[in-house]
Protein backbone atom coordinates (compact mmCIF):
# COMPACT_ATOMS: atom_id res chain seq x y z
CA UNK A 1 0.00 0.00 0.00
CA UNK A 2 1.21 3.44 -0.80
CA UNK A 3 2.32 5.25 2.45
CA UNK A 4 3.77 8.67 0.88
CA UNK A 5 3.54 11.24 -1.11
CA UNK A 6 7.14 10.31 -2.83
CA UNK A 7 5.98 6.93 -2.87
CA UNK A 8 3.25 7.56 -5.09
CA UNK A 9 4.66 10.26 -7.23
CA UNK A 10 7.74 7.40 -8.05
CA UNK A 11 5.16 4.96 -8.56
CA UNK A 12 3.20 7.29 -11.21
CA UNK A 13 6.48 8.68 -13.19
CA UNK A 14 7.01 4.85 -13.63
CA UNK A 15 3.98 3.48 -14.95
CA UNK A 16 3.69 6.79 -16.76
CA UNK A 17 6.10 5.27 -19.69
CA UNK A 18 4.50 2.71 -22.39
CA UNK A 19 8.11 0.60 -22.76
CA UNK A 20 8.11 0.66 -18.69
CA UNK A 21 4.40 -0.71 -18.32
CA UNK A 22 5.21 -3.38 -21.31
CA UNK A 23 8.64 -4.30 -19.21
CA UNK A 24 6.34 -4.62 -15.95
CA UNK A 25 3.66 -6.61 -18.07
CA UNK A 26 6.31 -9.32 -19.39
CA UNK A 27 8.56 -9.48 -15.36
CA UNK A 28 4.54 -10.21 -14.18
CA UNK A 29 4.53 -13.15 -16.55
CA UNK A 30 7.84 -14.68 -16.12
CA UNK A 31 11.35 -13.49 -14.40
CA UNK A 32 13.85 -12.53 -17.56
CA UNK A 33 17.55 -12.34 -18.30
CA UNK A 34 18.68 -8.21 -19.20
CA UNK A 35 19.78 -9.58 -23.10
CA UNK A 36 16.62 -11.56 -23.63
CA UNK A 37 14.45 -8.91 -22.25
CA UNK A 38 16.09 -6.12 -24.35
CA UNK A 39 16.26 -8.72 -27.74
CA UNK A 40 12.42 -9.30 -26.95
CA UNK A 41 11.68 -5.84 -27.00
CA UNK A 42 13.98 -4.45 -29.43
CA UNK A 43 16.26 -1.93 -27.63
CA UNK A 44 19.55 -1.47 -26.40
CA UNK A 45 20.85 -2.96 -22.85
CA UNK A 46 21.43 0.60 -21.87
CA UNK A 47 17.98 1.63 -22.61
CA UNK A 48 16.36 -0.71 -21.01
CA UNK A 49 18.63 -0.70 -17.90
CA UNK A 50 17.63 2.75 -17.54
CA UNK A 51 13.97 2.07 -17.58
CA UNK A 52 14.22 -1.39 -15.46
CA UNK A 53 15.91 1.26 -12.66
CA UNK A 54 12.90 3.31 -12.55
CA UNK A 55 10.75 0.39 -11.90
CA UNK A 56 13.20 -0.85 -9.44
CA UNK A 57 13.21 2.98 -7.89
CA UNK A 58 9.10 2.42 -7.85
CA UNK A 59 9.25 -0.85 -5.67
CA UNK A 60 7.41 -2.68 -8.78
CA UNK A 61 10.75 -4.71 -9.76
CA UNK A 62 13.80 -6.80 -8.34
CA UNK A 63 16.83 -7.98 -9.37
CA UNK A 64 19.17 -11.13 -9.00
CA UNK A 65 22.51 -11.93 -9.84
CA UNK A 66 23.09 -15.61 -10.54
CA UNK A 67 25.38 -18.14 -11.48
CA UNK A 68 24.03 -20.50 -14.21
CA UNK A 69 25.96 -24.04 -14.33
CA UNK A 70 28.41 -24.41 -16.91
CA UNK A 71 28.53 -20.61 -17.20
CA UNK A 72 31.11 -18.70 -15.45
CA UNK A 73 29.27 -15.34 -15.80
CA UNK A 74 27.18 -13.87 -13.03
CA UNK A 75 23.52 -13.40 -15.41
CA UNK A 76 20.95 -10.73 -13.75
CA UNK A 77 17.37 -11.86 -13.67
CA UNK A 78 14.57 -9.58 -13.42
CA UNK A 79 11.33 -10.37 -12.09
CA UNK A 80 7.95 -8.26 -11.10
CA UNK A 81 7.20 -8.01 -7.11
CA UNK A 82 4.29 -8.61 -5.55
CA UNK A 83 2.25 -5.55 -5.73
CA UNK A 84 -1.31 -3.55 -5.55
CA UNK A 85 -1.89 0.13 -5.64
CA UNK A 86 -4.86 1.61 -4.88
CA UNK A 87 -5.74 5.19 -5.35
CA UNK A 88 -8.51 6.66 -3.94
CA UNK A 89 -9.96 9.34 -2.05
CA UNK A 90 -9.00 7.97 1.15
CA UNK A 91 -5.84 6.42 0.36
CA UNK A 92 -5.07 10.34 -0.87
CA UNK A 93 -6.00 11.63 2.11
CA UNK A 94 -3.75 9.11 4.52
CA UNK A 95 -0.72 9.56 2.61
CA UNK A 96 2.30 11.42 4.60
CA UNK A 97 4.70 14.20 3.18
CA UNK A 98 7.90 14.12 1.93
Amino acid sequence: MVQSIDELVKIGEALGNPIRVKILKMLCEKEWYIYELARELGISRQLLYLHLKKLEKAGLVESELRLDPGDPRAKKYYRARKFRIVIDNETLKNLEEG
